[in-house]
């Protein structure tokens, strides 16, 4: 049992899970720990945390755009853009470098600081990597950072990416290493961690995350955050997904996870990535205010914001900056 009482938060248990982290030392165990604290002690620690690193009334803004959507040959079970499903979105082509402005300069207006853009594809061609890299360099110039998802990095081109002023590159593990194989048969985990090594070495960002509520366990939720905060050194930026269930899908029909449990995901997230951004993604549309609160008094404290993420709703901009206002929580950048 992980005592958090004040006390043993100065010097004792906090310590020791702060000494973990820097050690890169999260077990599977050491997580589910974690998890199984009573709901307040659990938020507790998690402020605790987060408020010795961040400002706990801040939250920073970023904008997804779908630059390449549809026609993905991946197969994984939850994404509506893959090729081997009928979910009604077609295959369309690489968006003119004239929307993607349009897009980046709306969500600077909106208060985004950070505008990220996704494309369906398993891994860049070069012709299609020098396209994205004239996107980055023109968002870039608009003084907002830059963050792309364009599946699997070869050899050389997230340095490509780098040297076209790319701040952040986004590739999650999604699921722990013993559920993955349930949800993607098409490439396997040491895929993600090679991608993410070649990001790494490139001198990027990392933005990596997992989704929650794929029917996993919570001894498997634990495994995932594990896995993400005994990264070397753990992201800069971690998404956290609740599964958006979509027909034609295999997992449209999944049973949501309990709404607590996504607050103890996030809180768990915080504790043991303490200097991330802990983000909350896809799925929150479908929150309500309450939960949304909760989930940054949990340590949530960046958000997809905007009309679409990908291809599933987003809350629109007016809504989120309501939200916040409500909540008294400033976004970063703000006064």
């Amino acid at each position: 049992m992980i005592d958090v009482s004040p006390s043993v938060h100065s010097s004792g248990r906090l310590a020791q899970d702060q000494q973990r982290t820097s050690n890169h030392g999260w077990r599977a165990d050491d997580v589910l720990a974690l998890f199984e604290l009573s709901f307040a002690d659990l938020l507790y620690h998690a402020q605790f945390v987060h408020r010795q690193h961040f400002d706990a009334n801040a939250v920073q803004l970023s904008t997804l755009l779908s630059v390449k959507t549809g026609g993905c040959p991946e197969d994984c079970a939850y994404c509506p853009q893959s090729a081997h499903y009928d979910t009604g979105i077609k295959a369309e082509k690489l968006v003119a470098l004239e929307a993607v402005l349009d897009a980046a300069k709306l969500a600077k207006q909106n208060g985004a600081t950070r505008f990220c853009m996704g494309a369906a594809w398993r891994s860049p061609k070069p012709r299609q990597l020098e396209r994205v890299a004239a996107m980055i360099r023109e968002v870039k110039a608009l003084g907002l950072e830059t963050c792309v998802t364009l599946g699997m990095l070869e050899d050389g081109q997230a340095q490509q990416l780098k040297e076209a002023g790319l701040d952040y590159y986004n590739h999650n593990l999604d699921a722990a290493p013993d559920f993955y194989g349930h949800i993607i048969t098409t490439r396997c985990y040491q895929d993600r961690l090679d991608t993410l090594g070649r990001v790494r070495d490139a001198g990027l960002k990392v933005c990596c995350g997992g989704i929650v509520g794929l029917g996993e366990s919570r001894r498997q939720r634990a495994a995932l955050i594990a896995q993400l905060a005994s990264l070397d050194p753990y992201p800069e930026s971690v998404p956290i997904n609740n599964l958006v269930k979509v027909e034609g899908t295999p997992l449209a029909n999944n049973e949501s996870i309990d709404p607590l449990e996504f607050v103890r995901s996030i809180a768990v997230a915080r504790i043991t990535m303490p200097r991330a951004m802990v983000r909350l993604s896809a799925g929150r549309e479908r929150m309500d205010d309450a939960l949304q609160a909760l989930c940054f008094l949990a340590g949530a404290n960046s958000i997809f914001f905007g009309e679409k993420l990908l291809t599933t709703g987003n809350p629109q901009a007016r809504g989120d900056l309501e939200l916040l206002e409500r909540l008294g929580i400033r976004t970063v950048g703000q006064a």
